[in-house]
């Protein structure tokens, strides 16, 4: 199972990635989103109707940490779609309010879910026979939190999704309120990258899997956009130039070496001019 269900994220990733690419209108492009995710879901539940778990240890990874990657994609389009429809028209200030609001509902779903959140931020895992194993389901839960058939829900695995849903939302309002043009505007001089793409992305990648953001709870491509936006540089194919990273045979992260290299030359001279 964990094998069919990764490829079978990796084929949804890829389609996603795919809709991008093309000039189409953002409603358009969301439509499309939630019907490839949904779709993927189909595909998932259809392959679980016919498998049996070895063991609950398997049962709960794949209701934890399998599932919910897909739920929680799905749960994140139709939340973006909804927000573009209700978005007001009006000025940036307007708008700003609007973002502001939204992200205010999200601290209160985060507060009211906070036992569960934390649970999830500490990667605890002594309730997860509860959790996330479907003969464990209990007849107290929520049931707002319940959702789909009982051979392809727990307790928990959807307000996990919704969860991680949340969170890459949070980052998608928290992009909005970044006004390139206010500021570059700031600046006296602006500011542009002027090394290549590739070593920009080797550098973000670094960031992101040191936990330099957000305690290291960012997805790639919110840094990605955070940084296309500050350099105003264009990051569209940044996975294949990080394919390209991987692929390199000598110096694997070539440009952070120089960045080392760079960095104590510096603090070298500093020491020889005294």
């Amino acid at each position: 199972m964990k094998i069919f269900a990764n490829r079978l994220f990796n084929a949804l990733e890829n389609e996603l990635f795919a809709l991008s690419l093309p000039e189409d209108s953002d409603f358009e492009k969301l439509k499309r989103a939630i019907k490839v995710c949904k779709k993927a879901m189909v595909i998932l539940k259809r392959h679980l109707a016919s498998f049996f778990f070895d063991s609950m240890e398997d049962e709960v990874y794949f209701f934890k940490n399998l599932k919910p990657k897909f739920y929680s994609r799905y749960i994140y389009y139709i939340t973006i779609l909804n927000f573009e429809i209700k978005k007001p028209n009006g000025t940036e200030e307007i708008i700003k309010e609007y973002v502001l609001t939204e992200l205010s509902t999200l601290k209160k779903f985060f507060d009211e879910n906070q036992s569960f959140y934390q649970y999830h931020r500490t990667n605890s895992n002594h309730l997860d026979s509860i959790y996330f194993t479907r003969r464990s389901l209990d007849i107290f839960t929520d049931l707002a939190d319940f959702y789909g058939d009982e051979m392809f829900s727990t307790s928990h695995d959807y307000k996990l999704s919704k969860i991680l849903a949340n969170e890459k939302y949070q980052e998608y309002l928290q992009s909005k309120l970044v006004n390139s043009n206010n500021f570059h505007n700031l600046l006296k001089t602006p500011i542009v990258w002027t090394s290549n793409q590739t070593d920009l992305v080797e550098l973000i990648y670094a960031l992101a899997e040191s936990g330099s953001f957000n305690n290291g709870n960012i997805e790639i491509k919110s840094l990605m956009d955070f940084f296309q936006t500050i350099f105003n540089v264009d990051l569209k194919y940044y996975y294949r130039k990080y394919s390209d990273i991987t692929y390199r045979k000598k110096e694997k992260t070539a440009f952070l070496d120089r960045l080392k290299l760079a960095l104590l030359k510096k603090i070298d001279n500093k020491y020889e001019l005294k």
